[in-house]
């Protein structure tokens, strides 16, 4: 990935050359505006045709402290003319809106990178809160980058000044402004914007042109503006260009992974020919998925927000007896109070889809922040012998084929089935190719409607040892229903030896039977020194990673699995082919302990639980201490 620093501070009479990629952190204030801004520089940057990806980073509190540490609110975004498949290692820019911005965010921007820092928030009390001794923006610290300080209110002020607004009012506008400035320096239509902003402010005309001031008042200072520092002197900020990416045609959207999980989830209840019925409970990440859901209701969806995560599941489980597609949703502490209901779904051997975005943890943990800590939650993490399949979305995009795949599963082998994603996923964006529909299978289900030949047997099997599925109230098909041990066929109650013995036998074996694909090389050979395997949002790294590795002509491989549960039949022999095997994951080393247990192979672990996401060169340090 070429470096964009030297792009953003050219001489002044050197003619400009594109940039390859760039990374852009917009940093502030909880209250600052800052995912607003970095999701309105997505859309433009989108429409410039560039490849991207994003991180959007922000603290567990609805409103924390003005200007702590602890406050602060990032966004995130790597976009360029190749392919992007990660939001970025090292900035190249840093947008800091207050002292606590600048500190939280200052030792992650590359050397020679450039800080715009508001300079009207770096007084007194503001730097305190910050821990700063002294004004950062004056005393020579930042030497070793450039510095672009000004005070952003006093100009945001100015610029809405015709409009009456008062004080508070007027410097909501700000981020506007600094979104117009960032529009100017990566040659950014502001037409999307300002069409946006003419849509949320239709039934207030003097608001929508207030921050359409500001945004063409920060847009036209770029024109003007001087930047120093590093030991370069002074020099006019200058436009960089970053060409379109090249991709196949088509029309794309830029789409999130609770967006893309929430439509390919519609997706498959339209494949499967079922309506469906979504049972949820607001928790940071999986939140938005219900919000997306409220909104395609024309599509036989019915949301329900019950009172806590047990009816929530409960009510998803009662919608499948009904012969619905019922789904449910949360992160890790929802998950565990579903536990007991997953166990009735894989008694009654119901299908239902449960998605779990992943958070830090345990307990309530790190709520805004992405970690992969759930995996031994999801194949092992129920009373008895309960299996269940699992699967894992590796992007954003990834998570509308994973939905698909997962209503496939559960409704074709009438099991529940749960999704992988993460806090990282689930708010991340990226360029989706939306599909043509045509090219996905059918699976549609058939309801047992009549009474077979030789009687009705509701816990009869078919060739893929699931049982019936019938609605209830259907003539002759009466049947009970419950968490009790289920006879062999009758499903009535029977507690015996030998009956629990086959029944757990047959529900283990029906989801060791689900059909998946062959495991596929994501990158390198399929057989050699070293095999870096990953699972869910470690994909972009891993794939980064590996792919600047076989450039240096090392011996490497990259391995995703997305079929956590059961896996896939030629992994172990996969497996078995190289050397060393590397698996890096965001938690303390489940995925490395399954591979284990189930091939016997040695994998090593590369862990972070931090609440971040890994690094490129974090993954590429280890390749090179493995090979070493």
């Amino acid at each position: 990935m070429a470096s964009a620093t030297h792009q953003l501070l050219p001489d002044d009479t050197a003619p400009a050359t594109p940039a390859e990629s760039v990374v852009v952190r917009f940093a502030g204030d909880s209250g600052d505006g800052m995912q607003l801004t970095g999701g309105q520089f997505t859309l433009s940057t989108a429409l410039s045709g560039n490849d991207l990806a994003t991180f959007p980073d922000f603290p567990a509190e609805i409103r924390a402290p003005q200007g702590t540490l602890f406050g602060v609110s990032a966004f995130q975004i790597n976009f360029g003319s190749t392919e992007i498949e990660t939001a970025g290692d090292a900035p190249d820019v840093l947008i800091a809106m207050n002292p606590a911005a600048l500190k939280t965010n200052i030792d992650q921007l590359k050397p020679g990178g450039l800080v715009i820092a508001d300079a009207g928030e770096f007084g007194d009390r503001n730097l305190a809160k910050a821990k700063y001794d002294a004004n950062p923006l004056t005393d020579g610290s930042l030497a070793k980058w450039q510095l672009l300080a000004f005070d952003i209110s006093a100009l945001t002020l100015e610029s809405v000044k015709p409009f009456g607004l008062g004080n508070k009012e007027a410097l909501r506008c700000k981020n506007m402004w600094t979104l117009g400035l960032a529009l100017w320096m990566f040659d950014r239509s502001r037409a999307p914007i300002i069409d946006w902003l003419k849509a949320k402010f239709a039934k207030n005309e003097v608001l929508a042109e207030a921050n359409i001031a500001a945004l063409n008042a920060g847009h036209a200072y770029g024109e003007t503006a001087e930047i120093g520092g590093g030991g370069l002197g002074a020099h006019r900020l200058r436009q960089l260009h970053v060409d379109p990416a090249a991709v196949e045609p088509g029309l794309y959207r830029t789409i999130t992974g609770a967006e893309a999980i929430s439509l390919g989830l519609v997706a498959g209840a339209q494949l499967a020919d079922l309506p469906m019925f979504f049972g949820g409970y607001p928790i940071t990440p999986a939140s938005a998925i219900l919000h997306h859901l409220a909104r395609l209701k024309e599509f036989h969806v019915t949301t329900f927000q019950a009172e806590d995560e047990i009816a929530a599941i409960a009510s998803a489980i009662g919608a499948s007896y009904a012969g619905q597609l019922g789904v449910t949703s949360s992160s890790g502490p929802g998950i565990a109070l579903k536990g007991e209901a997953m166990g009735l779904a894989i008694m009654t051997e119901l299908p239902l889809v449960i998605i779990n975005s992943q958070r830090g943890g345990p307990s309530t943990g790190l709520p805004t922040k992405t970690e992969q800590s759930d995996l031994y939650q999801a194949i092992y993490g129920r009373n008895g012998d309960a299996p269940m399949p699992v699967i894992a979305a590796c992007s954003a995009a990834d998570c509308f084929d994973v939905a698909i795949e997962a209503v496939r599963i559960a409704t074709q082998y009438m099991t529940p089935v749960m999704v992988l994603t993460d806090g990282y996923i689930a708010n991340a964006a990226e360029p989706w190719k939306v599909p043509d529909m045509s090219a996905y299978a059918p699976f549609p289900v058939t309801f047992l409607d009549s009474v077979p030949d030789g009687g009705f047997l509701p816990y009869a099997r078919d060739n893929k040892l699931a049982r019936p599925w019938v609605k209830p109230g259907t003539p002759g098909l009466l049947h009970r229903i419950g968490g009790i041990e289920k006879a062999q066929g009758t499903g009535n109650i029977d507690y015996s030896a030998a009956n629990h013995q086959a029944m757990t036998d047959t529900r283990k074996n029906k989801v060791l039977g689900v059909v998946v694909p062959d495991q596929q090389v994501s990158l390198g050979a399929t057989s050699g020194r070293l095999a870096v395997v990953g699972w869910g949002s470690t994909y972009g790294p891993i794939h980064q990673a590996v792919r600047r590795a076989l450039r240096r002509g090392q011996d490497v491989a990259h391995i995703h699995i997305r079929h956590i549960w059961p896996m896939p039949g030629n992994l172990g022999e996969l497996l078995r082919g190289y050397d060393k095997i590397l698996v890096p994951e965001m938690n303390t080393g489940q995925l490395k302990t399954v591979l284990r247990d189930q091939f016997l192979v040695d994998a090593r672990p590369l862990n972070k639980v931090s609440g971040q996401p890994f690094r490129i060169f974090e993954i590429e340090e280890a390749i090179d201490a493995m090979l070493a």
